[in-house]
């Protein structure tokens, strides 16, 4: 059988074809990494990307929610910030108003309760708003006129009737207090600003056990609003039950630890108890919470005073009567701190103003003769 020869295969290389793909794939990447600039020389450079803004709505209802959880400080921010995207939002400006009030900024809170009622002046809710900062303001006449507006607007918004009913209270019309609180309670049982003013209208009228059980029902139903407790506190105190009052006051500091009151009247109430250390501690806090809170001035210059430290109660009683104070004790108070301490040039003529005050005060009297013995 005649065989043929077999043929040498000849060896194919496979470098062309590698080299090929390397060259491709390098391509692709750089394609791809530059596929930006490419589309970017088309079309132009996108826009930077901006946060997005929510709107006054959204800002309205965050400053409810702070305002719920009695985060008041809070609250104003989202407020604020709710008129500057809609300055014609009344409602931002009424509830903004109505967080000053609480943090007794009275003369803020006025003009933004005004300028709420100025933008919608059918608003039921601002006006009855504006009716309480007026009244909280020492103003419970024009506060009876816009509440009343409130109640006309709306007869059926029961905070309308609660802060006409405070507002009546405040200018001795307790009666008309007493229908308009329960007429609130009865279009909103489950309010805790109706029932707390309810337990104000109580108190007014003398009934402490009363407005106990109101201001209690106020705080069961939303436990976040530190000047109810100062309203428990300070009934306790009335009704003898100084322990009760005592935790209420500190219950006041836990909850709003920025208000002056509730250290105010913490260290007041174990002042009143005698126990003058932890009354200067928390008289002290007071003043340091908000240095232009006379009342804790006047408190603290009395404890020092009482505890003999004349030096430190000097100071105190001085700025009490820098920031308005017109008690006469601050004056003859002030005028024996002198004269105990052998200064009585410097006594007599705050002894003198005491008697400015009150032509016969007896402790001022006392005073001037102390003064005059010693010559």
């Amino acid at each position: 059988m005649y065989l043929e020869p077999r043929r040498r295969r000849r060896r194919v290389s496979l470098w062309p074809w590698v080299l090929c793909s390397l060259i491709a794939i390098v391509a692709a990447w750089v394609l791809y990494s530059r596929q930006g600039d490419i589309v970017e020389t088309i079309r132009g450079p996108l826009p930077t990307p901006t946060p997005t803004e929510i709107n006054a709505q959204a800002y309205l209802a965050l400053g409810d929610s702070h305002f719920g959880r009695g985060e008041l400080d809070e609250a104003e921010v989202a407020y604020k910030r709710a008129t500057e995207l809609d300055p014609t939002l009344a409602l931002a400006y009424a509830r903004w108003a109505r967080s000053l009030a609480y943090r007794h900024r009275g003369e803020q809170a006025i003009t933004l309760a005004r300028r709420a009622v100025e933008i919608d002046a059918e608003s039921a809710e601002s006006q009855a708003i504006l009716g309480m900062v007026l009244d909280w303001n020492g103003q419970p006449a024009e506060a009876i006129s816009a509440a009343l507006k409130a109640t006309k607007l709306d007869p059926e918004f029961a905070l309308g009737y609660a802060y006409l009913a405070e507002a009546y209270a405040d200018y001795g019309r307790a009666g008309d207090a007493q229908e308009m609180a329960e007429k609130a309670v009865e279009l909103a049982p489950d309010d805790p600003f109706v029932r707390r003013n309810l337990g104000y209208i109580h108190e007014i009228m003398g009934r402490y056990d009363d407005a106990v059980y109101e201001y209690e029902a106020s705080i069961s139903i939303n436990p976040n609003f530190g000047y109810v407790y100062l309203d428990l506190g300070r009934n306790y105190r009335v009704l003898g039950k100084t322990e009760e009052a005592a935790y209420h006051f500190e219950r006041a500091t836990q909850v709003d630890p920025t208000d002056p009151i509730a250290f105010d009247q913490l260290g007041w109430t174990y002042f009143g108890e005698g126990l003058y250390e932890l009354a200067t501690t928390q008289l002290e806090m007071a003043v340091q919470v908000d240095p232009d809170y006379a009342p804790a001035y006047g408190h603290l210059g009395v404890t020092y005073y009482v505890r003999r430290n004349y030096e430190q109660a000097i100071p105190m009683l001085k700025k009490a009567i820098e920031l308005g104070s017109q008690a006469e004790e601050h004056y003859y108070e002030l005028g024996f701190c002198y004269a105990y301490l052998g200064q009585c040039d410097e006594a007599i003529p705050w002894f003198d103003q005491a008697l400015d005050i009150n032509p016969y005060s007896s402790v001022a009297l006392q005073g001037l003769a102390y003064c005059q013995e010693g010559e």
